[in-house]
């Protein structure tokens, strides 16, 4: 069972509208190498782990992962509050707006929709954990090349947060890899 706290893992408090930002956010809400992507594919891998510590692993990463979502989705309406039609149709997030107004709606930063087809789960341990490492190594390299075009060090902050998530995530499915290799699976 979940327990909502109602506060963010790592504070967000965006000062400056930047709409250019938000665009290239909403990636890492539903692109592939996204949050949402990763909190669906560790929660649905985690019924097929061999053993508890698998099984708890993914849920706790998973959870977290949705956490993740709710920071970036936070920095997206914090980043275009108060945007009037014509900066998002300037900003190059006119679709968006067309098709959801300003709701958070999943989709990469060129707009196109999330899908299940980012994620697989094909029931065996190493084959799931070596995807999930290899998801953990795109989100890390996803939030550097965020972190490169970002200016306010508000966004940065907030951004080598999820950057080093991404690390520990990979270092905890590494060892369970690791583990799971010795056992024979």
């Amino acid at each position: 069972m979940f327990k909502y706290e109602k506060k963010l893992n790592y504070p967000v408090n965006l000062k400056k509208k930047d709409l250019k930002m938000a665009k290239y956010l909403i990636t890492q809400f539903g692109g592939s190498n996204g949050e949402l992507a990763a909190a669906l594919r560790y929660f649905s891998q985690k019924f097929t782990m061999p053993d508890a510590k698998g099984k708890a692993l993914l849920n706790d990463i998973a959870t977290e992962e949705f956490g993740h979502c709710e920071m970036i989705c936070t920095m997206i309406y914090q980043l275009t509050k108060g945007a009037t039609v014509e900066e998002l149709m300037n900003a190059g997030i006119g679709t968006k707006y067309v098709e959801h107004g300003k709701a958070l709606y999943p989709t990469d930063s060129e707009g196109v929709p999330f899908t299940a087809s980012y994620f697989n789960a094909v029931g065996d341990p190493l084959a799931d954990l070596a995807e999930d490492m290899a998801a953990e190594q795109k989100a890390r390299a996803t939030y550097e090349h965020l972190i490169d075009i970002a200016t306010d060090q508000d966004i940065i902050a907030v951004l080598l947060f999820l950057r080093q998530r991404e690390v520990v995530h990979y270092n905890r499915f590494k060892e369970l890899f690791d583990m799971y290799q010795k056992q024979g699976y």
